[in-house]
């Protein structure tokens, strides 16, 4: 498959990395020729140097012969017009980023005139998986399968967890819960673990069940946090504008730290429930005067990966329960796990995850199954992907006793009219079916890769 990517920023770097690893056929446009001399030394791919915008150079990258055209460059005008050009020269299929909030709601109506495959918005898909970590704050992380009936939940097991050295066939037994543990990282080791498997403190879990499920297994175990009612974000991006407008319409308290005063006063206008602070959210002085000790959790989203991280840890020295960082360098992302802030989140990986989905989907149309959502984990070591069944194969109709799954790899979910199923061996799975898988492996298009 033939995939031109204009703009090797943060998000089209991403994108070449990981498409590029999964033997796709990729070049890459940029402006700045030195940028794309280190990205050319490090991946196998093409460049291009030029406007994404320009025919001609659309041309060089061989646009009109392309599967697929991904525009994600350092605006949404030249993005829609890139777009636009593509389809024009004969490109299959358009992805545009657009991060404007006033032409995401538009794009409805002009998605059919500047023909695109899909528009994807990194500050809304951020702003949503920041909403979902707040509203289940037993979690440091939530993503969601099957529009929100399945969830994956990152929890880390504390001093005087009830789950510590229970096997994982014990804790089923015990708390009788549809739960599943279906990756387990302690340390710097991935488990896709088996029943026997022994919980230990610090070890991050990934359990999937539905949003029930899970409220139910941290009842039991003791773990119930706080519900979240006041909220601080530091920063007033995109991402805040969106994840302030979610919280309002859930009933959350939310107050929005600004510098600069022009954007604090945009805010002001968009927001009219929030409360905005024109000043810097990293001057401890006014972290204090704007009550960081009674919020029940602080969101850092300034454009400064390191601003974010010094805000979450000085939260942390005060005791805010729940601590979120916008960190988009996956080395300071680590880091900053390393101390104790689990919840972080990064716009470009949330939106090369949703253009990875598709370009697999693309990939697949053919074969047995479809993938609708993929997710990475644990920095990206493990993948949990949703699929869904077309037709009858040679693993449908078969009790998942009688079939084998490749090593490392293993069924956490299948949702069948709306019924959510933690399988067991007798269970089948039939056509129709939604079915998350949960691998180590990556690039899997279709179902029968891990079924023997």
């Amino acid at each position: 498959m033939r995939i031109v990517i204009i703009g090797d920023g943060k998000v089209g770097h991403k994108l070449a990395v990981e498409l590029s690893e999964e033997e796709y056929d990729v070049t890459l446009i940029d402006q700045n020729e030195g940028k794309l001399r280190n990205t050319i030394d490090k991946l196998d791919i093409f460049t291009i140097t030029g406007n994404g915008a320009d025919a001609e150079v659309q041309k060089d990258a061989d646009v009109p012969e392309a599967d697929l055209v991904i525009a994600c460059a350092s605006t949404d005008e030249l993005n829609m017009l890139s777009c636009l050009l593509a389809k024009r020269l004969g490109a299959k299929n358009t992805i545009a980023r657009v991060r404007s909030p006033i032409y995401y709601r538009q794009l409805d109506l002009l998605k059919e005139d500047l023909q695109l495959s899909m528009a994807v918005n990194p500050e809304r898909a951020a702003a949503d998986e920041i909403a979902r970590v707040l509203i289940f704050p037993d979690a440091s992380k939530v993503e969601t399968f099957v529009k929100g009936r399945v969830e994956l939940v990152e929890h880390a097991v504390k001093e005087g967890s009830k789950m510590i050295g229970l096997s994982l066939a014990e804790l089923y037994k015990r708390y009788q819960i549809k739960v599943l543990v279906c990756a387990v990282k302690r340390k710097n080791k991935v488990y896709i673990p088996s029943g026997e498997f022994v919980i230990e403190m610090g070890d991050i879990l990934h359990i999937a069940s539905s949003h029930q499920g899970l409220e139910k297994l941290f009842s039991a175990i003791g773990r119930r946090a706080r519900k979240i009612k006041n909220v601080l974000i530091c920063g007033g991006s995109h991402v805040s504008y969106y994840l302030a407008k979610r919280l309002l319409e859930i009933g959350m308290r939310v107050k929005i730290i600004e510098k600069k005063r022009e954007r604090a006063e945009e805010l002001c206008c968009a927001l009219h429930q929030a409360t905005i602070i024109n000043g810097d959210g990293a001057n401890p002085e006014l972290l204090q005067e704007e009550g960081i000790d009674d919020v029940d959790a602080i969101v850092c989203l300034t454009g400064m990966d390191e601003e974010n991280i010094i805000m979450a840890l000085y939260a942390q020295t005060v005791g805010v329960e729940k601590i979120i960082a916008k960190v988009n360098d996956d080395s300071r992302a680590r880091m900053i796990e390393g101390h104790g802030i689990l919840s972080t989140v990064s716009a470009k990986s949330v939106t090369a995850n949703e253009i990875v989905s598709y370009v697999r989907a693309m990939k697949n149309s053919e074969r047995s199954s479809n993938i609708e959502t993929i997710y990475q984990l644990v920095n990206g070591q493990i993948e949990a992907m949703e699929f869904i069944i077309k037709k009858e194969t040679s693993y449908t109709g078969i009790p998942l006793k009688d079939l084998s799954t490749t090593k490392n790899s293993l069924i956490a979910c299948i949702v069948r009219r709306n019924n959510v199923i933690i399988p067991s061996g007798n269970d089948i799975l039939k056509v129709g079916d939604s079915v998350v898988v949960i691998t180590n492996e990556t690039g899997m298009e279709d179902l029968s890769e891990i079924l023997d």
